[in-house]
């Protein structure tokens, strides 16, 4: 599957009354096989995704995996002010100096696999420092 390419659609003898028409019928040709390329692409690999009913689009044409920009933060910022994770977070492991390395902001959230005396924990970014949030006895009912 390949999009639509603007550059294959030549309007040479479609721009002026004077224009041949016969000679008008192959630039109209391919001009609409690469409307048909963008209209088969809905949905498709290499193409754009679709729209569901509830206008949004389908879980399955979403990607696994979000990459921001390079050196830009990926930013979630829903109009209720809080993002729902249905299920478990999993944060990825860093150690102290990992941590330390970061341009952090106060806020930041990390799990850290040796910043309470060398045991793992849950550490918050105060806008000053990385501070520990032991981790207690384990779960039970």
């Amino acid at each position: 599957m390949s999009w639509g390419t603007s550059g294959n659609i030549v309007t040479t003898n479609l721009d002026s009354d004077a224009d041949d028409p016969s000679l008008a019928r192959v630039d109209l040709k391919d001009a609409l096989d690469e409307l048909v390329l963008v209209i088969d692409g809905r949905g498709a690999a290499s193409g754009v995704a679709s729209l569901g009913t509830d206008t949004k689009v389908p879980n399955t044409q979403l990607p696994d995996e979000l990459i921001s920009s390079s050196g830009q933060n990926l930013i979630l910022n829903p109009d209720t002010t809080r993002v729902a994770v249905e299920d478990i977070l999993n944060l990825n492991p860093r150690t102290v100096a990992e941590l330390g390395a970061l341009s952090a902001v106060e806020g930041d959230v990390a799990y850290c696999s040796n910043g309470d005396a060398g045991s793992k924990c849950v550490a918050v970014y105060n806008g000053t420092a990385w501070k520990v949030v032991s981790l207690g006895a384990t779960i039970s009912t």
